[in-house]
């Protein structure tokens, strides 16, 4: 069962996420504390590249509670791992699960916050379960279309296409002078439509039957 989400094919390395020592044990404890974050706030924030590794185990985890469900042997150890508090075992197969069992996208969204300036180069983001109570981190744009403003620019837009469209027809010379311009100059427009009529009928063929194949 394929994740949902675009992810890396090597896992990050992450050899500093619990101190300089840290080391692997070290990535897979921030990483069980960022899981356990997730399912018990439905919204953090952190660096870029954990929340982004943790996005991965996250959508896994409820993919496989999803699809084995609480009496799946592997499922239940899985769960137990990744979930250091153990009270949010029960919330994930009794909310998250319900939640999103009829899900065809994520069950996560991530956002990359601004850098804050003057500061340091690391990227902060925002990982959460979708269908959270909180309120959503990008606003709803506003329809603007049917203000005062815009109605007006519209309507000028539309005068100054017209206008144009008026000048350009203007100046266009009509086909009674450019013909008029041409025989005045003796230039001769050669009549194609006689040779291509010609080189039909010698190859015996009825433009109106025939087909391209």
């Amino acid at each position: 069962m394929a994740l949902r989400i675009r992810y890396r094919m090597r896992h990050r390395n992450m050899s500093k996420a619990m101190g300089p020592c840290g080391g692997p044990l070290g990535r897979i404890t921030r990483l069980r504390k960022l899981v356990t974050g997730v399912v018990r706030f439905e919204r953090i924030e952190s660096v870029f590249g954990w929340t982004d590794e943790t996005r991965g185990y996250v959508e896994r985890m409820i993919q496989e509670a999803i699809k084995h469900g609480d009496r799946h042997g592997p499922t239940m150890e899985l769960a137990d791992f990744w979930l250091l508090e153990k009270d949010l075992i029960h919330k994930l197969f009794k909310v998250l699960v319900p939640r999103y069992q009829n899900y065809t996208t994520a069950f996560t969204s991530q956002y990359m916050l601004p850098n804050k300036y003057p500061g340091g180069k690391i990227s902060m983001a925002v990982l959460e379960l979708k269908g959270n109570c909180y309120p959503p981190i990008k606003a709803k744009e506003r329809d603007t279309s049917q203000l005062l403003t815009n109605i007006l620019l519209d309507v000028a837009r539309q005068d100054y296409v017209l206008q144009k469209l008026q000048i350009n027809n203007s100046t266009r010379p009509s086909m009674e002078s450019a013909s008029c311009w041409h025989s005045q100059n003796n230039v001769i427009i050669p009549n194609y439509v006689d040779e291509i009529t010609t080189h039909i009928n010698t190859l015996s063929i009825d433009p109106k039957t025939s087909t391209e194949v």
